[in-house]
């Protein structure tokens, strides 16, 4: 301890121990306020943080909640957003119409940056950014998520569908038919009175 003051004051000079020790006292200070407190740090994996709602973590990729269904039309405008080419899509277009049929989606989370830019580009809510984070390995290429793992893991994702769905149109509602009213007649014209000097004649 003397050999280390010793350098210190070489050093240093005397200011500058007394700054190093003002500087330890300070931090010691901070150490001792938190000694009985509870502590921070959990005893993961036993315990586990919950985590806040819009956390980015796993990528998962959500379905229909009537029929299940995955939510994905294949127009690759994740796959164009993601920096780092972590999602890849296979969806050939059929020759007569012209549409793309999905037939596989991986996601390779050893090259995810959890950016977010895939679920903003997504106008069909079938990608989103979940805050689970447990998907750690010792083999890298259980990295790479099929199309099937990825619909697996999102069923239990909450999520506001805002897709713009087509809506049937509202049946008219029924016009009661009201009759024409009866035309309006003129009363018939009373019969003209007889003449009584005519009826003497006769008579």
């Amino acid at each position: 301890m003397d050999e280390i003051c010793e350098v210190a004051l070489v050093g240093h000079g005397k200011m500058g121990l007394l700054k190093d020790i003002k500087n330890l006292l300070i931090g010691m200070k901070i150490t001792g306020k938190h000694l009985g407190r509870h502590a921070i740090t959990i005893q993961y994996p036993e315990e586990k943080w919950t985590m806040p709602e819009r956390s980015r973590g796993i990528v998962v990729l959500l379905s229909d909640k009537e029929t299940g269904e995955l939510n994905c039309t294949a127009c690759m405008l994740c796959m164009k957003a993601c920096p780092t080419g972590a999602i890849r899509i296979d969806a050939p277009r059929d020759e007569v119409t012209k549409k793309r049929t999905l037939k596989g989606f991986v996601v390779d989370n050893g090259l995810c940056c959890f950016c977010g830019l895939c679920e903003e580009a997504c106008n069909f809510c079938a990608i989103k950014m979940t805050p689970k984070y447990e998907f750690s390995t010792i083999h890298k290429e259980e990295l790479v998520w099929d199309m099937k793992r990825l619909q697996e893991v999102g069923r239990d994702v909450d999520y506001v569908d805002t897709r713009k769905k087509k809506v049937a149109p509202a049946a008219k509602p029924a016009v009661a038919v009201t009759p024409a009213p009866a035309p309006v007649t003129d009363p018939p014209a009373p019969a003209p009175a007889a003449n009584p000097g005519e009826e003497k004649k006769e008579g």
